[in-house]
């Protein structure tokens, strides 16, 4: 069946960017002049998404705002003649459809997941971290994994291997080598301490979804934090059904970190034909002083 759906929990906290995101969502915290959250649909509209779910909270009501129209704006830009600007306006509302709805209270990844179960009915989707950006200009992230999915069946793990002392901070896969860059999933461990991890192989922040990982998170009891755990359902998921590990080609940033959102800010900005001479020669003198 194709991957027609997407769920991008967005209702994070963003504690680890107060006082900036006291009234902003984290989401919304710009890499150079485009939102975090906007890299992100427009990685899945890239890869042939049709419809996107946006899971948020409270004080996220910017999100909304981003992806609908602003008359106002577009009528004042086109008065002034700013015809690039204006496309790129109408651009943000118009490439995909984007509904929305609440996660009440934080109960963690696995919850929020749950709250897509009737925007998603019974068939598979695909899940994309809302701080999470990969940068591949050649095949998206999340269109690389959909072909995996063709090939494979099952659910897809988007997996990279990452440096010893970060194996805490995700969920760590052990498998089984099924192909290139393929694991067949065997056993998944929520955020290990490093004598305790199976592998350095990390979830990063991409999923393609079997609909029966809903009815594993209703039975579910809540792990580390008192929250939820999507790792938690994926690992019974995978004792139920083939569920693959899929280490993808790209940089991946963790812009909901303040080292990693940085790394975004200037590596995209390096990009950009329009800064990256100047930029540049910035970087130069401030690291030259």
């Amino acid at each position: 069946m194709k991957i027609r759906k997407v769920v991008i929990p967005a209702a994070g906290l963003g504690t680890r960017f107060l006082p900036a995101t006291k009234a902003q969502p984290k989401e919304m915290l710009p890499i150079v002049d485009k939102p975090i959250l906007q890299y992100i649909v427009e990685e899945a509209v890239d890869s042939g998404i049709e419809e996107i779910l946006l899971i948020t909270g409270r004080n996220k009501k910017n999100i909304e705002d981003h992806f609908d129209r602003s008359v106002e704006m577009e009528m004042e830009l086109e008065a002034k003649g700013k015809e690039d600007l204006l496309q790129q306006v109408r651009k943000i509302s118009n490439m995909v459809n984007i509904h929305y709805i609440r996660q009440k209270e934080p109960l963690g990844l696995g919850h929020a997941v749950s709250c897509a179960q009737s925007f998603i009915g019974e068939e598979p989707f695909a899940v994309m971290l809302g701080d999470d950006i990969v940068y591949n200009p050649e095949r998206p992230c999340l269109a690389q994994m959909i072909e995996v999915y063709e090939k494979y069946g099952g659910s897809i793990l988007g997996v990279q291997e990452v440096a010893e002392e970060a194996v805490s901070k995700y969920g760590i896969v052990q498998g089984e080598p099924q192909g290139a860059g393929v694991l067949r999933v065997e056993d998944l461990v929520e955020k290990p301490a490093i004598d305790e991890a199976p592998s350095r192989i990390a979830i990063l922040g991409r999923y393609i979804l079997s609909p029966t990982v809903f009815g594993i998170i209703e039975r579910i009891e809540p792990g580390k934090g008192g929250e939820i755990q999507l790792t938690d359902a994926l690992r019974e998921l995978a004792r139920q059904e083939p569920v693959y590990a899929y280490t993808f080609a790209g940089r991946r940033y963790d812009a909901g970190d303040k080292l990693g959102y940085l790394e975004a800010t200037v590596e995209y900005a390096l990009r950009r034909e329009d800064l990256r001479e100047d930029f540049l020669a910035f970087l130069r003198r401030t690291i030259e002083r």
